[in-house]
């Protein structure tokens, strides 16, 4: 399959959204219960 123009990330983006990824902020189960309970 062709990639559509304009998709292609260079490899400084990559490593930057990997980075995001890995230090994206891991919610427990029961914070995540927490936090639907006292949504409106």
């Amino acid at each position: 399959m062709r990639q559509k123009p304009g998709t292609r990330r260079t490899a400084s983006e990559k490593i930057v959204k990997d980075i995001q990824r890995a230090t994206r902020k891991q919610y427990s189960a029961e914070e995540k219960i927490r936090i639907v309970l006292a949504a409106p």
